[in-house]
């Protein structure tokens, strides 16, 4: 069965209506939990990578929500900029990346805590501890000098 002329018509004016709106559509920009869920990334991870530069905005929108008293500002990013991220597995990447500083920054702060603690620079007490502000434990504050010394010695 062939359509007839008048449909065809029809058919091509809604198809070409359709062509333009899937146009369009390519073009909106991506709002922030739409490119977390086609980059599956959490909302900790987008913040930081746009941060970073790893995600590029293409801008900010604020709008008003209903029931809200403030104005909500968020940052919207190009489609094709999280097609590629997607193509290119971008997020794995990045997480690797941040893995690898995470791992850095713990070594890197272990070994400071460890020169600290050979220099033999006065410790820090931390708040919750029994001996609180006096650290020798004998009543009289500002004698910790003495007793780091072993001046002070317990009979």
């Amino acid at each position: 069965m062939q359509m007839e002329e008048h449909e065809r018509d029809q058919f091509e004016a809604a198809s070409a209506k359709i062509d333009q709106v899937l146009e369009r559509v390519e073009a909106l920009p991506v709002l922030p939990r739409e490119a977390e869920d086609i980059l599956s990334i959490s909302s900790r991870e987008r913040r930081r990578w746009l941060r970073d530069g790893r995600l590029k905005s293409i801008g900010t929108r604020t709008v008003k929500m209903r029931g809200r008293a403030r104005k909500v500002t968020f940052h919207i990013f190009d489609p094709r900029e999280v097609e590629d991220a997607l193509d290119r597995d971008l997020p794995t990447l990045w997480r690797e990346e941040d893995a690898l500083e995470v791992a850095e920054n713990r070594r890197r702060g272990a070994g400071k805590a460890a020169r600290t603690r050979s220099s033999g620079a006065p410790q820090v007490v931390p708040v919750g501890t029994k001996r609180g502000h006096n650290e020798t434990g004998n009543g009289l504050n500002g004698w910790d000098a003495f007793d780091k010394d072993g001046l002070l010695r317990d009979p």
